[in-house]
């Protein structure tokens, strides 16, 4: 396989194919563990660390998106839990303790579901979050690499992964190691796990709103703050969920 932006641009295109096929039924329990919250005025709390960061940026606070949604990152140990900045680093993810401060520090009520992401889905602060979340009782619902997590050694103590947890788990199809496209030399370019997690994200989404509208209620959703009435629509909708929702930084 050649090393190029159209190689790149099949892969990518096959495994959407491949994920939103395989995944169909997936997505669409998910979305129904997600509107059964939202129905018990649940509010969706996501998670990832690394690149898997912005899957939560996906589910949260964005146009299109729903708003009864919480952003949970590592950050927020500094931001919210008044840790120093040094607290943060490349290692922090794989440390099982910081999932009981992040659990705490997130407003969280017995109603509420949690998406997590990661794509190895063995560190051990997500380990241990997920492990936290049920035992508290919610929904969870896991996006993870199949292949990579069944390749990897868990970093939990417990020797479980993030799947192990999950009422519904959906694969991202994204392959051991993430990247695409092997180099003469040795390893890969060309990761695909942050699109086809976003893709599943969106997905969720549009099978959780369509479900709200079938039942004849009205979703929840944002505008772009950036079109005229953006920001005066989504302060409303916002203050319904006051104090429950953080988009941090």
């Amino acid at each position: 396989m050649t090393v190029s932006a159209d190689a790149y641009l099949a892969v990518v295109t096959e495994t959407i194919g491949r994920v939103a096929a395989a995944q169909r039924e997936a997505v669409g329990r998910a979305a129904d563990l997600i509107t059964e919250s939202l129905r018990a005025d649940g509010v969706i709390h996501a998670f990832g660390t690394g690149h898997s960061e912005a899957l939560a940026m996906e589910i949260a606070g964005r146009a299109g998106g729903l708003v009864p949604t919480n952003r949970i990152a590592l950050r927020d140990l500094v931001l919210y839990g008044g840790e120093p900045a040094d607290v943060l680093g490349p290692k922090l993810e794989r440390d099982p303790a910081v999932a009981h401060r992040l659990y705490e520090l997130a407003l969280v009520r017995p109603q509420d579901v949690f998406v997590l992401a990661s794509n190895s889905g063995v560190n051990g602060a997500m380990v241990e979050f997920a492990s936290l979340v049920k035992e508290r009782g919610h929904g969870l619902v896991a996006i993870t690499s199949a292949e990579h997590s069944g390749r990897m050694t868990s970093r939990h103590p417990s020797g479980r992964k993030l799947a192990d947890f999950a009422d519904v788990v959906l694969d991202n199809g994204a392959p051991y190691g993430d990247a695409t496209l092997p180099l003469p030399g040795g390893g890969a370019v060309g990761a695909v796990s942050s699109i086809t997690a976003a893709l599943l994200a969106q997905q969720i989404v549009a099978e959780v709103v369509a479900r709200l509208i079938a039942a004849g209620e009205r979703p929840p959703v944002y505008l772009s703050a950036n079109i005229t009435g953006g920001d005066e629509h989504n302060a409303e909708l916002e203050a319904r969920y006051a104090g429950r929702i953080r988009r941090g930084a």
